[in-house]
Parts: C-alpha cells; structure tokens; sequence
C-alpha cells in the first residue's frame, strides 16, 4: 500500500462543547457534531476526494468507552508551521507540553500540547 495505513482516529473528550471550542480555535476549522445513541462525536473536516492526503478523525464523547488520557495513542496533526497552532493552544484553554522541536532536517519538527480534555496531542510539520 503507497498511502497512510492511518484511516481514522477518535479523541475521547469529556465535555463534547468544550472540546469542539478548542480544535476549532486552535486548527481554524469547523467540527460537525452527531448523536449516535449514547455517543456524541465531532468530525473534523475530510474529503472523499481518493487523491486528498491524510486521514480523518472525530472527538468521542461516551464516558463507557473513552477516558481522555495523556498515557495512550499520540495523534499528530499535520501543519504548515506549528508556531500558528501553539500560539492558540493556551488562549484556547489547553497547555503546551513541548514546544516546536526539531526531529531531524529530513523529518522537520514537532510539538506536543494537553487539550482541554487531558489528552496528549501533537503537531508535525516540515518547516
């Protein structure tokens, strides 16, 4: 396979409002809220365009099965320079843990950042 064995990711949240306030602040984006029974999820944007780069994911709220925690699967989203995202983080509510650091010249940089829910997420970018 040529692309990304990554098709889909979950970020549990505790308070759905809250959770979809700081992604979207922080990414500049618009998160599309659903109830499926007792479960509460809000899709990031995608594409169902086969050429589009990347993966998709939703925060899930559904205290049964997801407990946010900064112990588990560290999701990073791509981003053109990282500075811009970090800069929203705090101002967001969340707390940045690692500021933009660079992994090696042929992989770029990344950060990591708590959300307001307590999970551990993280931002690459090649520049």
């Amino acid at each position: 396979m040529a692309t990304s064995r990554v098709g889909w990711f979950e970020i549990p949240v505790i308070d759905m409002s809250r959770a979809k306030l700081f992604y979207e602040e922080v990414f500049g984006i618009k998160i599309h809220e659903e109830q499926f029974g007792e479960t509460k999820m809000g899709w990031f944007p995608f594409s169902d365009d086969p050429e589009a780069k990347g993966s998709s994911g939703s925060l899930v709220q559904n205290t049964s099965f997801y407990i946010p925690s900064t112990n588990g699967t560290l999701v990073y989203f791509s981003s053109p320079g990282i500075d811009d995202e970090l800069q929203k983080v705090e101002a967001a509510g969340g707390k940045v843990l690692q500021k933009k650091t660079l992994i090696n010249e042929d992989i770029g940089f990344m950060a990591l950042f708590l959300d307001t829910e307590g999970n551990r997420i993280a931002l690459h970018s090649n520049a």
